[in-house]
């Protein structure tokens, strides 16, 4: 959509900019443009807290994998001409290559004895939303924190559970927010367990010793300020402005990041940083309204004569 130079003048003018009116500095280096129809939908996610050891013992006994050895990416566009830019993910059995195990398989213990656990879980319902916010925080027995960040995940699709109860009549459309579908995977422990694995993606992390937690372009991602986007549709680094039906996602924001489940040309998820906030906010998120991307002036003109 964008090209490399055409942000030059606005990066370099963002450097020594010293007119504190961030209005001004985008009216005269930016333009706007709508993806296709603009509507948007926007979800919310967060940095989770969970309680977890650096060892297995009684109470926390939910292993959190590193990325395993044998879990490998292939470009195919290395294969065919047609196919650059799609990439899949799985591991060699024997002499074929097969899909990489799903959340059922894993639970079952399919990496169990690897050596791949960094930590261990208290609560397997609270590790399995870390996993769909994509990194998250460790709080230890002794009271320290241990910080962990999305590595990659298994290539399987990710399966959102929330519908898949409203669809079966056993959540209402309103019990669907973070703490209601968790109330219900608590209420029965097997049956939670069961639904949990009905969505096949398992997210694979490793230790954060820095800053984070850490977006799709390394940096930190900020809390009321950067986005998960589609980078197919929305260049990373590129100012969106969002206007829709819920108060505290409207205005400007930065695609710093890129989800699972976040595809699609108008699809984005605001992250409102860690606490109890930023949990009640990112786990009721469902805007809807448009999308504005706000591009360098040189890439509006191109991509105007293009049309």
């Amino acid at each position: 959509m964008t090209q490399n130079g055409e942000w030059t003048e606005s990066c370099n003018a963002a450097k020594s900019w010293a007119d504190r009116d961030a209005t001004n500095f985008f009216s005269r280096y930016f333009g706007t443009v709508q993806v296709g129809a603009g509507t948007a939908f926007v979800t919310g996610y967060y940095e989770p807290e969970i309680a977890a050891s650096r060892t297995k013992s009684a109470g926390y006994d939910v292993p959190i994998y590193r990325r395993p050895a044998d879990l490998i990416d292939v470009d195919l566009g290395q294969f065919s001409d047609e196919l650059k830019g799609r990439k899949i993910r799985g591991r060699v059995e024997g002499s074929n290559f097969v899909r990489y195990y799903d959340r059922a398989a894993i639970e079952r213990g399919a990496l169990a004895g690897r050596g791949l656990e960094i930590a261990y879980a208290a609560d397997a319902a609270e590790f399995f939303f870390l996993q769909i916010q994509g990194s998250g925080r460790l709080r230890l027995p002794d009271g320290q924190i241990m910080r962990i960040g999305y590595d990659t995940q298994n290539g399987r699709d990710y399966v959102g559970i929330g519908k898949l109860l409203v669809d079966r009549g056993e959540l209402k459309s309103g019990q669907t927010s973070m703490q209601g579908i968790l109330d219900y995977l608590r209420a029965d422990p097997v049956r939670g367990a069961a639904v949990m694995n009905e969505n096949p993606s398992w997210v694979f992390f490793r230790e954060l010793t820095g800053p984070g937690p850490l977006g799709a372009l390394g940096v930190p991602v900020t809390g009321r300020v950067s986005v998960a986007a589609d980078p197919k549709y929305v260049p990373l680094g590129a100012p969106v402005f969002l206007s829709l039906d819920r108060a505290e996602p409207n205005g400007l924001w930065i695609a710093q990041d890129t989800g699972g489940a976040i595809k699609g040309a108008n699809r984005f998820d605001s992250f409102w940083g860690a606490g109890h906030d930023a949990r009640a906010i990112a786990g009721g998120m469902a805007g809807r309204g448009s999308a504005l991307l706000l591009l360098p002036r040189a890439s509006v003109a191109r991509l105007t004569v293009r049309r």
